[in-house]
């Protein structure tokens, strides 16, 4: 599928949604438990996707849209989000995360993208070249990869309970190929 912003809209704005259903008053030992040494929690993907809300998308887009290839994005610090999580509970992050993802997708209709300002170009500070669509599409992936992590993580807190059935949930088979 070629990327399309309604279809990349639809998906963002849902993100918020599927989180606080999934994640809302669940006890901690879901929602603060990780993979081991090097993983995050859904506790830090929630405070992960906030940063990504202040630092990545939309600063970024619109660094394409003032500077095009003249300008490198910033280099985006993946533990960024540790200080802002600290002494937060994750209700207050999933109120926050749905907070700022709207502001920024008001904003990002706000500017009422065509198909050329779509191909407009930017420079990523590792993989070069990028455009606006690839940003934009890459967006709604990254939700997704982290809904999944998020499902894989749980589900690894279960990984012994389930006894001989794990041989059968491919989420306990997943190498982990979405971690941080």
């Amino acid at each position: 599928m070629e990327h399309d912003l309604h279809h990349t809209l639809a998906l963002l704005t849902r993100t918020p949604a599927a989180l606080n259903a999934l994640l809302r008053d669940l006890p901690e030992a879901w929602t603060l438990q990780n993979e081991g040494e090097n993983s995050w929690s859904a506790f830090d993907i929630v405070g992960h996707l906030i940063h990504c809300e202040r630092t990545d998308w939309m600063p970024r887009a619109r660094m394409v849209l003032k500077f095009g290839e003249t300008q490198a994005f910033e280099p985006f610090d993946r533990e960024g989000h540790v200080p802002e999580t600290q002494g937060k509970t994750l209700v207050q992050l999933l109120d926050e995360f749905a907070r700022v993802r709207s502001e920024n997708l008001d904003e990002l209709r706000a500017l009422n993208l065509r198909p050329a300002d779509l191909e407009r170009r930017g420079r990523h500070p590792a993989l070069g070249v990028v455009t606006l669509s690839h940003l934009l599409a890459t967006w709604a992936a990254h939700d997704l990869t982290h809904l999944h992590q998020i499902s894989r993580v749980m589900a690894h807190q279960y990984r012994q309970a389930v006894g001989p059935w794990g041989a059968y949930l491919g989420v306990l088979q997943c190498a982990g190929h979405s971690s941080p």
